[in-house]
């Protein structure tokens, strides 16, 4: 059995305790050696077999899993954050229904959703947005023509930015080709809840800079949006006492 298992952003104790209990009795682990937290380890058994799949490809992970399972182990597959966003899981997935072998998924905490936690933030603020739009920007890797940065810049939301530390300067342009002012509220958050991390608070024209002053280039997730500011929203209905819900009725 393969156990897909979402690491959380990096902070040892942010993985599930359905995550960490699958770690704890797995027979083989590979993890995503780039970018998930090493020390989520010290919860693997002494006589766990290891593997780094940032040194390996596709088909190597899948002949350890292969090989595993025909010896009847049960088998960790762990990745940063929340393994459904960008986490390549699909493709793996898809393997493994092709050599008949069972999986399961456990969620794990996104990296957008550690840094909100340490700046305090709530991205959907009443009056202000209501929405969340989880991307990259396009480098290397193309994306979507209808999903480019200044085409979802136009929704003017809050939005969270992965993959996307390299290229600060264009990230920049592209929000404000699509409509973000140039002081539109925006934070840097690198490698969010880790020991090493560091919360930059900025504006949209200056992501570029200030992620130079600090010399980052990589893991590192950028929002966006006037929700960032946490600031003019409007009080929530869930609460107002003027405002009748299912629970409880509006009062004079």
């Amino acid at each position: 059995m393969v156990h897909f298992v979402g690491a959380g952003p990096g902070a040892v104790d942010l993985i599930t305790v359905r995550g960490m209990n699958l770690l704890k009795n797995a027979d083989v682990i590979i993890y995503a050696g780039s970018l998930v937290n090493p020390e989520l380890l010290s919860y693997a058994r002494d006589d766990a077999k290891v593997y780094n799949s940032a040194v390996m490809t596709l088909e190597e992970v899948a002949k350890v899993i292969k090989e595993a399972e025909g010896e009847g182990k049960d088998i960790v597959r762990l990745h940063t954050g929340e393994p459904s966003v960008y986490g390549a899981v699909r493709e793996q997935m898809d393997l493994l229904d092709g050599e008949g072998i069972r999986y399961d998924s456990t969620p794990g905490v996104s990296a957008c959703f550690g840094a909100a936690a340490g700046l305090n933030l709530e991205f959907t603020l009443p009056g202000i947005s209501q929405t969340l739009i989880i991307t990259r920007a396009e480098g290397k890797t193309a994306v979507p023509e209808k999903e480019k940065i200044r085409l979802l810049a136009q929704h003017g939301a809050s939005m969270a930015i992965y993959l996307s530390a390299g290229m600060l300067e264009v990230l920049s342009q592209e929000l404000m080709a699509g409509g973000y002012g140039p002081d539109t509220p925006a934070a840097l958050v690198y490698k969010a809840t880790w020991k090493e991390e560091k919360m930059i608070r900025c504006n949209v024209a200056d992501l570029a800079a200030e992620a130079e002053k600090e010399g980052i280039t990589k893991t590192a997730v950028v929002l966006v949006g006037d929700a960032i500011a946490q600031s003019g929203y409007e009080r929530s209905k869930l609460y107002d006492p003027t405002f009748s819900t299912e629970f409880r009725t509006a009062k004079p």
